[in-house]
């Protein structure tokens, strides 16, 4: 046939090139088109016949294939048929190629059938299992994720209702390796918590996860170029994968997902029907017994089961898990407030006050905020749940805002103590007079500067005055300097004077002055 004199040429030209010529094996297979397997395969097959390059020129084509494939079957004989089931698994491991196959498929027939028909036999085997069938997914490749439309129940163990919960299935795409779990909803946290667990359960990671477009997986869906949530990308990210989105409204860029979720539904969801769980943690206890069984099933179309495929196959191509979990992340955007604070989930973070009027993105997890400007972390903090409180980093503040922080009852105190006893006094009623300390440093702060301008001595009297006439603010120890009536002596009654009217703002009892009208403030 044209067929095998065209394979006994190629057959020559392999044995021409490795022997007399001394080529690599790579760089023959490169030559000829074929894989490195084919060519140390017909080496060895050469050198086990006892054959060398003037033993392969001196043959004619009948001889030669005589001393590598032994005596041809007659005509009419049976050939063993390829086991196209086996074909099919083996070629989704990494770098096997039908020729390959083909190969060792005539190590253990020798008589059987020359690449052509093998090829033919294993095309009718795939035709005859549908177009829908024929993606072919290697080893490692792909992790296929999906809910389930049929959906387990729980019951609430007072009223005996039945609460729907999903029912998350993930498949790999060479083995059928699945995992199922139970959730409350599809929201996107429990869409990435059911990803890390599946990848926990196949004990790697595939070099993509192939989702449908739901909200939690694609923020902006799109048949050519889906825009991959964030949050979800962070995960693929963390565990050195991809996301690739099957196209909206094709089942068939997910096919193993589709079929791997009637298989659920049929071997675990309709098990469950005659079940009553109480809580979501039994349920996924039930779930994963059922699993355990449908991975161990065998599987008609291969002869195995999908726990033998994974091993064999998926296993061995899985990239390792990181040493941490993936934490998951809620982003937000804000504005950054005139108070340089950003409000997320009704509490306050600061940022550097330069960044005032700037729009940031938050990466809130349960325990930590993040903010970021440009992909480019501004702030870190602790994540707090009390509403409408302040978390503030002093070095976000500006240098004046700085240094009123600085001040505390105390430091205040003690500031007035050197300039006299009258002055603390002063001092620490006024504070003890507001009901928060710090509503009284900015009157407290004008006081003690008045000793700048008016001197320490005068500043002592006028707050020995103000005491008497029971002031407690700035405006009032203004005034009496300005009017001099920090030289006017005290009355002889003044430590126990009790004014007429409890002075507050610009209201003074009638003892405040020494006499005469009352000054303007």
């Amino acid at each position: 046939m044209a067929t095998e004199r065209l394979s006994m040429r190629k057959t020559r030209e392999i044995l021409r090139q490795r022997w007399p010529l001394g080529r690599s094996y790579r760089q023959v297979a490169a030559s000829l088109g074929v894989s490195v397997g084919a060519v140390h395969w017909t080496v060895r097959r050469a050198r086990a016949a006892g054959l060398d390059w003037a033993g392969v020129e001196a043959l004619a084509d009948d001889d030669l294939e005589r001393r590598l494939y032994g005596v041809p079957p007659e005509a009419g004989a049976a050939r063993a048929a390829p086991d196209c089931a086996w074909i099919h698994a083996e070629r989704k491991r990494p770098g096997v190629t039908l020729e390959l196959l083909h190969l060792e498929y005539l190590e253990k027939h020798p008589d059987g059938y020359r690449y052509t028909q093998f090829c033919e036999s294993y095309r009718r085997w795939l035709k005859n299992r549908g177009v829908v069938m024929r993606q072919l997914h290697r080893a490692g490749e792909k992790l296929f994720t999906d809910y389930a439309g049929k959906r387990p129940h729980l019951f609430d163990p007072r009223t005996g209702e039945e609460i729907p919960v999903e029912l998350f299935v993930a498949v790999l795409g060479a083995s059928n390796y699945t995992f199922a779990e139970a959730t409350r909803t599809q929201q996107q946290a429990e869409w990435i918590a059911s990803h890390t667990r599946a990848v926990e359960f196949i004990g790697g990671v595939t070099g993509a996860v192939v989702p449908d477009q739901l909200r939690s997986a694609v923020c902006s869906p799109c048949r050519y170029e889906p825009e991959v949530a964030r949050a979800f990308g962070d995960w693929a990210t963390h565990y050195g994968t991809t996301v690739l989105p099957a196209r909206p409204a094709h089942p068939r860029d997910k096919a193993k997902v589709e079929v791997g979720v009637q298989i659920v539904e049929r071997w675990i969801v309709a098990r469950l029907r005659n079940e009553r769980h109480f809580s979501l943690e039994s349920l996924n206890a039930r779930i994963a017994e059922l699993l355990e069984e449908l991975n161990d099933r065998t599987m008609r179309l291969y002869g195995v089961s999908r726990r033998q495929l994974f091993e064999r196959l998926d296993r061995p191509a899985l990239r390792p898990l990181p040493v941490e979990r993936f934490v998951f992340g809620e982003w937000k955007t804000a504005r950054v407030n005139i108070d340089y604070h950003v409000e997320l989930d009704h509490h306050y973070y600061s940022v550097h006050h330069s960044l005032v009027g700037e729009q940031v993105d938050a990466r809130l997890t349960a325990a930590t905020v993040e903010i970021l400007r440009k992909n480019q972390r501004v702030a870190a903090y602790p994540r707090s749940y009390v509403r409408g409180t302040h978390t503030t980093t002093p070095e976000h503040m500006p240098r004046a805002h700085q240094k009123h922080l600085e001040w505390s009852p105390s430091r205040l105190a003690g500031w007035a103590a050197t300039v006299g006893p009258q002055t603390e006094a002063l001092v620490r009623a006024i504070m003890e007079d507001r009901p928060h300390p710090e509503q009284g440093y900015r009157s407290c702060l004008g006081i003690l500067r008045l000793g700048r301008r008016y001197g320490e001595a005068r500043l002592e009297a006028a707050c020995a005055r103000a005491i008497v006439a029971r002031a407690r603010s700035y405006r009032h120890v203004d005034s009496i300097l300005k009017n001099g009536l920090d030289r006017a002596p005290l009355p002889d009654d003044a430590p126990s004077a009790e004014p007429a009217v409890r002075l507050q703002g610009h209201i003074r009892g009638r003892d405040y002055y020494s006499g005469g009208e009352d000054p303007p403030c």
